[in-house]
């Protein structure tokens, strides 16, 4: 599957959902590198992408860059609000407490 959406970069279909595509897809293989990298080429394409910025974010948990997830959910927190989508912007907040809790 991977194969078949990074045929497509560069191709009509480019841009960030199909960005975000490929680093969903690489992190349910367990690429959290090869995910965060298609993930930032996301938000870079749409910086208004709360769903991108939020799987950044956990890709970047995965490879234990907590100070990135943090400015991705950060981030990702206020272009969700400006949005108006509220359920991602809970999602991150939650995922941004669960990761400043210290560890017991």
């Amino acid at each position: 599957m991977v194969a078949r959406l990074r045929a497509q970069i560069g191709g009509p279909r480019d841009g960030a959902l199909l960005r975000f595509s490929i680093g969903n897809a690489l992190l349910a293989t367990g690429d959290a590198a090869g995910a965060a990298e298609a993930l930032r080429a996301a938000t870079g394409i749409d910086a208004t992408y709360s769903a991108a910025w939020k799987l950044l974010g956990r890709a970047l948990v995965d490879l234990g860059d907590t100070a990135g997830a943090e400015a991705a959910w950060t981030q990702g927190i206020e272009v969700a609000r400006a949005r108006g989508d509220q359920q991602a912007a809970r999602e991150m907040e939650v995922f941004l407490r669960r990761l400043r809790k210290p560890p017991s």
